[in-house]
């Protein structure tokens, strides 16, 4: 973080702000006086404070402004009977076919976050920010993730319990941070399950040892971010305030 010379390098905070779209410079000038911005966990309060947006951590009332992008950051809403790779040597439908006529200009190679297995459909995370995926992908992070599955049969509230408490599985334990029961039929229930790890076929394989195998499943959560109203086969861009929460979950 450097000083308000005009002789030092980066760049005036506010101006910083203003980049970001949270408002103009002059309405960012106020967000400082109010005391609504931190830089790296300290509050500032005088104007014209030099910042490097590419190091620095910079807050707006404690959420996180993500630097400039130099990156693509995309979500994407894998359908059902798409294989969660770029290419697939046997010709199946996969997610650069998805991209085709969608992804902005020529970019770098895209990496994709967040695995799904053919028959699930939701969220994945494409980039060209390579230490972004890594970090995002990597179990020891702990990046919690969101699943809805509708499953056989009618869940009871000591199954949810049973989910709550853990389990374990041929591969060792796990234990969603959440579990809740959306609904139930008479031969069929809706849960919403968060994970804070990724082994192969998590959510399928811990039903199954539960007595309710999964019929349909969707992934639709990856730490802040949602899936909301994006349709089947359709991406957007990260917003400011999801990259942000992402950064936060993988910085050290």
């Amino acid at each position: 973080m450097n000083d308000d010379n005009d002789d030092q390098g980066g760049i005036r905070l506010q101006k910083v702000l203003a980049a970001a779209g949270l408002a103009s410079r002059r309405a960012c000038e106020i967000m400082i006086s109010e005391g609504r911005v931190e830089v790296n966990g300290k509050l500032v309060l005088e104007q014209g404070l030099r910042v490097d947006p590419e190091s620095d951590v910079i807050r707006v009332d404690g959420s996180r402004i993500p630097p400039p992008r130099r990156h693509l950051y995309l979500v994407l809403n894998k359908p059902r009977g798409v294989v969660s790779t770029m290419d697939d040597p046997e010709g199946r439908r996969n997610l650069n076919d998805l991209l085709e006529g969608k992804r902005p200009g020529k970019q770098n190679r895209l990496f994709h976050v967040g695995r799904l297995d053919t028959e699930t459909d939701g969220l994945i995370i494409l980039t060209n920010d390579g230490d972004f995926a890594h970090k995002l992908a990597h179990p020891s992070y702990e990046v919690p993730k969101t699943y809805l599955a509708e499953v056989a049969g009618q869940m009871h509230p000591a199954t949810v319990k049973r989910l709550r408490e853990g389990i374990v599985l041929d591969d060792g334990p796990v234990r969603p941070s959440s579990v809740k029961l959306v609904s139930t039929a008479e031969d069929r229930s809706l849960v919403k399950l968060t994970l804070h790890e990724g082994r192969n076929h998590i959510v399928r394989r811990t039903m199954e040892a539960v007595g309710h195998p999964v019929r349909k499943l969707s992934r639709t959560g990856i730490g802040p971010v949602r899936l909301g109203n994006l349709k089947s086969g359709d991406l957007r861009d990260l917003t400011r305030d999801e990259l942000g929460g992402l950064l936060d979950l993988i910085n050290d």
